[in-house]
């Protein structure tokens, strides 16, 4: 941005203050980013002098999820935990069949499982437990132990899903990306697949920008995604869910002046979301990847692909990397399935995959951040614990 371009900003932030904006302002919390009840699970996710399983899930919800959906409930006792997908959470015609919500559960089993050692647990999931029931997603068994540290563990409150600007100039050292893609031996089934030369970046990227004008012509689609965004402080701290403003990687000066402004109508966010995707999430991505599995339909594996996911981020988080989930093209192959339409992404994304036996679950990009990502808001634990029987 022109430096003029930020005088002319500034001058409209002050102007609107000095006008009577600053209510406007206080409203939406310009003041008050990451902090608030909504916040604070990202810091007190390690409650002084609380025992047992509870600190467990504490740490299971500050796992990355669908438009931080949060799809899942907890059922704790003092040697066990249940996890159930809470299906009510899904995001409509984006994820027709519960694939991202799946890898959001995933994420959460997985901060549990870092956290179970670190605690002093050995931990022994079950996933997908009940026939019956395709929301219980994990039973899992706790017996005493030693407990053993992890710098994963104390990356937990530090992952945050980073939607801004990579630094466009400065790749990923291959030895990196392999160390990722290799770290998951229990988890055999997932497989990491890279696009960082030229060619292959260019090739995913196009699609995924292809994808999200597809996704903004599915009026479905688009009204679906529309409705997790939380534009006001208000909405914000009811739900304590969803996407907002102070997650999207604006730089500070266009987020603070994005807040005060009245909220714009779907098609401006619409195009400011293709641009974005365009300019900022393709354009300075170091390398694209995708997780891929033999079969992306089967709940257990999605499990397995979600716990991959927060170990990698995990990981990258020690690492001062970045990471974002770029699903828009599996979410069109989804909703191609749905409506029967012809497979145009189905087929690309196939056209991705080496070897052919696997099935791509999650594309993403990683990269050097430019700025550090915002805190998303998060349920309280209350609120996803259900009753011991």
């Amino acid at each position: 941005m022109s430096v003029t371009r930020r005088l002319l900003l500034t001058g409209a932030a002050i102007a609107m203050l000095g006008g009577g904006s600053v209510w406007r302002a206080v409203n939406q919390g310009v003041f008050s980013e990451g902090t608030g009840p909504a916040y604070e699970p990202w810091r007190d996710w390690r409650v002084e002098g609380e025992l047992g399983p509870l600190r467990l899930v504490r740490a299971a919800i500050l796992g990355a999820s669908p438009h931080n959906t949060q799809p899942w409930l907890f059922r704790v006792t003092d040697a066990s935990i249940d996890v159930w997908a809470d299906t009510r959470r899904h995001i409509g015609a984006i994820d027709p069949y519960l694939r991202e919500m799946y890898v959001g559960v995933g994420c959460a089993l997985e901060n549990l499982m870092i956290a179970a050692a670190r605690e002093g647990y050995v931990a022994v999931p079950v996933l997908m437990p009940d026939a019956a029931d395709p929301a219980h997603a994990a039973h899992i068994h706790l017996s005493p132990a030693a407990p053993a540290a992890s710098p994963l563990h104390e990356a937990i409150p530090r992952r945050h899903t980073n939607r801004g600007p990579y630094d466009p100039v400065r790749s990923v050292p291959s030895d990196v990306l392999r160390s990722m893609a290799e770290m998951a031996p229990d988890l055999p089934d997932v497989k990491v697949l890279w696009f960082d030369s030229g060619r292959d970046r260019r090739r995913i990227g196009e699609l995924i920008v292809s994808a999200t004008q597809a996704i903004i012509a599915d009026r479905q689609q688009s009204r679906d995604s529309a409705r997790w965004f939380r534009a006001s402080r208000q909405d914000l701290e009811r739900h304590r869910d969803g996407i907002t403003l102070d997650a999207q990687g604006l730089p500070p000066m266009i987020n603070t002046l994005a807040k005060m402004l009245p909220a714009v109508s779907s098609e401006r966010a619409e195009a400011a979301w293709l641009e974005a995707t365009r300019e900022r999430h393709v354009a300075t991505a170091a390398a694209f990847g995708i997780l891929a599995v033999p079969d992306s339909r089967d709940a257990r594996m999605r499990l397995w692909g979600g716990r991959m996911w927060q170990r990698m981020h995990l990981w990258a988080t020690t690492r001062g990397l970045a990471m974002q989930p770029l699903n828009q093209v599996v979410e069109r192959a989804d909703r191609e399935r749905q409506l029967g339409l012809k497979p145009t992404y189905t087929t690309a994304l196939a056209g991705l995959i080496d070897p052919p036996s696997l099935q791509a679950l999650m594309p993403f990009r990683i990269g050097y951040p430019v700025r550090d990502a915002g805190l998303s808001p998060r349920r309280k634990l209350e609120a996803v614990l259900i009753p011991a029987a």
